[in-house]
């Protein structure tokens, strides 16, 4: 799926993984629903709940009078029910 560019890594979603929470940015026009669907076959795992996020562009330099400041980030939060886990750090030895 294009949809899911990454995983986010970050010190708050690194400490949501130990509530069972995985973060991943993604399209700003996937839904909740395509995510969850797409978590639970791809990963094979029960989905509990999503929470999703826009994410602001910076408004730094102007690129030309007009001001595009879309939303073209999405970030979204995935709650996996209990004894589900999703293998994010896969050791390569």
């Amino acid at each position: 799926m294009d949809k899911s560019k990454n995983q986010v890594v970050t010190e708050k979603s690194i400490r949501l993984l130990q509530q069972n929470q995985y973060t991943f940015q993604v399209d700003s026009k996937l839904t909740k629903t395509e995510m969850k669907n797409w978590i639970e076959q791809f990963f094979d795992v029960k989905v509990e709940g999503t929470n999703s996020s826009r994410i602001a562009n910076k408004s730094g330099r102007k690129v030309s009078k007009l001001n595009l400041n879309s939303t073209s980030r999405k970030k979204m939060i995935v709650r996996l029910k209990r004894n589900s886990f999703i293998p994010l750090f896969l050791s390569q030895a």
